[in-house]
């Protein structure tokens, strides 16, 4: 899936080396703060007493918060930005500095999408803030309180860039934390993401949330605990995604020392796009008069210190079974949960609808709905071990209850879905086929690789039947 993209600007080497190369072995909360706030007449938003004071939390604290109480955007805090159409990720929205598309209301704050005409054709305003150079800071622990609007197209964010986008490079060397993201076709989903590196390299992590439950139908608290040398995403106080490998590099030269680039101020910012790469254009289902994303508060805090003496985990890879193979449990004789991180899992996206079972030696995979999407019915085993200039063999039997085709890779999901065996299309049929694939991985050491059989979106819904499935490595 694509994600957000921000441009940042190249530093010169020596600023490069010079920053990365004067590490401290304890920062203190007092140090990594750089909030900077204009010495001006005392606004409405300053005088404003705030009716809801942020609670305490053990370990922590309060850094800085906004409650969204008093009758306007607090600009002491936070910047209504401007961006023309098509800034970032194809988006169609222009984001303006208007009070229809930023404003207060109720204790929150709204961000507003709104359809309009220009030159015979549809016009997109939306809005975003950010808390650059008035509230940045370095580590700690940020709380957001928001509701998602539904919508084909809409595309809200809670996200985080460093305040001096020049120290590690463009994008995504520069490092980018996405606390949530949630599509308005899917708003029972919820994304929390690390970007990071060169070549582009991501973790991400998601939630389900259904029914009157979902992230459009009531608030739900998106936080981060940000660490030098760790990151936990949680949705509701449950952990979504825990990160402590990561890393940035100029091309051509090694790795920058640990934890580049998550060990620089970085800013809050929220946003409501319109379009773009990841969730497509607005459709005539898309309800602009609902197209509002709402924040009930802000809230960052941070220990007293933080402990900067940190190294970057070793990497730990899988160890093929006796007779060499990756695969857990590739014959499907064993009953296992399909929907845990363990082994083999079955997922459903973008409308697929679907389930799967383990019988008679064989996964068994039914579908009513093939979705939008190829990875909408969705087969996958992670954790595979790939290292670079080795070779490998991927093997399958395969059939299907009337011919159809189905699409095999492996992936890369913490290096930007990247695809060591490339998307391969195959057609079944109601007798047993073998399929045998060879790859050779010529990218960086990866222990998550992830074989994926991907069934939806081509208009089938013929049942398929899977076993004695291998991933083992072969003489170069």
């Amino acid at each position: 899936m694509k994600k957000m993209k921000l441009v940042c600007s190249a530093l010169a080497a020596s600023m490069l080396f010079s920053i990365v190369g004067c590490k401290k072995n304890e920062t203190t909360a007092a140090s990594t703060q750089t909030q900077t706030t204009t010495e001006a007449t005392t606004t409405a938003a300053e005088t404003t007493q705030a009716k809801t004071e942020a609670p305490e939390l053990d370990g922590y604290k309060l850094l800085w918060n906004d409650e969204f109480e008093g009758e306007d955007l607090d600009t002491t805090k936070w910047t209504r930005e401007t961006r023309q159409p098509g800034w970032t990720n194809n988006e169609l929205q222009e984001y303006t500095n208007t009070t229809e598309n930023v404003f207060v209301r109720d204790g929150k704050l709204i961000l507003k999408a709104i359809k309009t005409e220009k030159d015979g054709n549809p016009y997109y305003t939306s809005g975003k803030v950010n808390s650059q150079n008035k509230t940045d800071f370095m580590y700690g622990k940020v709380v957001v309180s928001a509701k998602v609007p539904e919508g084909q197209g809409l595309w809200p964010a809670i996200w985080m860039m460093p305040k001096n986008e020049n120290i590690y490079g463009q994008w995504p060397k520069c490092g980018e934390i996405d606390i949530m993201e949630s599509l308005g076709n899917d708003t029972t989903i919820s994304y929390s993401t690390i970007h990071y590196g060169e070549p582009h390299a991501e973790q991400q992590g998601t939630i389900e949330k259904k029914g009157a439950d979902s992230f459009s139908a009531k608030f739900h608290e998106y936080s981060v605990e940000w660490e030098p040398g760790e990151m936990r995403f949680y949705t509701d106080n449950e952990l979504v995604l825990t990160c402590n490998d990561w890393f940035t590099a100029i091309a051509g030269s090694d790795e920058l020392p640990y934890p580049a680039p998550f060990d620089q101020d970085f800013f809050v910012q929220m946003n409501l796009a319109v379009g773009g790469n990841w969730p497509g254009n607005p459709d005539s289902t898309t309800d602009f008069s609902k197209a509002e994303f709402e924040i009930d508060y802000v809230r960052v805090y941070q220990k007293p210190s933080y402990d900067t003496n940190v190294k970057k985990p070793e990497k730990t890879f899988r160890e093929p079974l006796p007779d060499g193979n990756f695969i857990r449990n590739g014959k499907f004789e064993e009953q296992e949960d399909l929907t845990d991180d363990l082994d083999w899992k079955f997922l459903l996206f973008n409308d697929g609808v679907g389930e799967a079972q383990i019988k008679d030696g064989a996964i068994v995979i039914t579908s009513t709905n093939c979705g939008t999407e190829e990875y909408s019915v969705q087969l996958v085993q992670p954790d595979l071990p790939m290292r670079k200039g080795h070779k490998y063999k991927v093997t399958f039997d395969i059939k299907a209850d009337a011919k159809r085709n189905c699409v095999v890779c492996v992936s890369a999901p913490n290096a930007g879905w990247i695809r060591y065996l490339k998307d391969t299309a195959i057609w079944l049929s109601p007798e047993w086929q073998t399929f045998e694939f060879e790859f050779e991985m010529k990218d960086k050491d990866d222990n998550n690789g992830r074989l994926e059989f991907n069934m939806g979106k081509l208009g089938y819904t013929d049942t398929i039947y899977i076993t004695n499935v291998r991933v083992e490595e072969i003489p170069a």
